[in-house]
């Protein structure tokens, strides 16, 4: 078994900068374009920022807990690497691509690895229209947002607002309202990973709206267009006995 190229990053916490001086003692460390595989340190935000960070890198990511929940992460553990990263199973996630077109007009586009969501920017509640695959299916949801999930996102901000969680190996994508108004008695839908979903404003004047890709936060959209883009890759290591789509299948049995 030839010896890995590891590349070490970490959160600005006390616990993940600790880890990464041991690690780095440890193991010898290259950049992440010479690594083999590129070893995150620190929360599950951490690791969504480091996949956003190196996309297109074509490196697999395995993360290490150093934050709280550790969803996307396996636990902390500096030794035999190596070996651990040797037999570690590979997840392959597509990201949703957001392409915004806002009321003046300015496109946009960004990526997201859990969710796009769509939220009210005042006081009065937001008014949505939306259409998969160019046929409308909800005329109007007036609501105080929308959310579309990935299956790896949909443990995340998806299930606070009591959506369903779906399976890692699902091709479905989870879409659930945020404070339903009208129609009451929705409860949100689950879709192809194939379709895709566009949102429109239907009051931009009295009834502005937001749109977030993960990090990126878009003011004003007139429209908001989601589809998986099959044609990015993001692959995450982890332990035969942390991995992601066992945890997504123990979540669904939590008391």
């Amino acid at each position: 078994m030839s010896r890995k190229r590891f590349a070490f990053v970490a959160s600005e916490t006390e616990r993940a900068t600790n880890a990464l001086e041991c690690l780095k003692n440890k193991y010898q460390a290259v950049s992440p374009d010479e690594a083999d595989v590129i070893v995150a340190l620190g929360g599950d935000g951490f690791m969504l920022e480091t996949l956003h960070q190196f996309i297109g890198l074509d490196v697999p990511i395995y993360g290490m807990n150093r934050g709280t929940i550790g969803f996307l992460l396996n636990e902390y553990n500096e030794s035999q690497l190596d070996q651990r990263i040797e037999k570690a199973l590979k997840i392959t996630l597509h990201p949703l691509r957001m392409c915004v077109e806002t009321v003046s007009g300015q496109k946009f586009e960004a990526l997201a690895i859990n969710e796009v969501s769509l939220h009210r920017d005042s006081r009065q509640a937001a008014s949505i229209g939306i259409d998969i695959d160019g046929i409308e299916r909800m005329q109007e949801l007036v609501c105080d947002g929308v959310i579309l999930s990935t299956p790896a996102g949909s443990t995340a901000y998806n299930l606070s607002a009591h959506g369903p969680i779906v399976p890692i190996g699902a091709s479905l994508l989870a879409m659930t309202p945020i404070s339903a108004f009208r129609p009451r008695r929705w409860r949100g839908a689950l879709l192809p990973a194939s379709a895709e979903v566009t949102f429109r404003t239907l009051d931009t004047e009295k009834r502005p709206i937001s749109a977030t890709a993960d990090f990126t936060e878009i003011k004003h959209v007139k429209r908001v267009s989601v589809r998986q883009d099959d044609s990015v890759d993001m692959n995450l290591l982890f332990d035969e006995e942390h991995n992601l789509e066992e945890r997504i299948i123990r979540e669904q049995f939590l008391p």
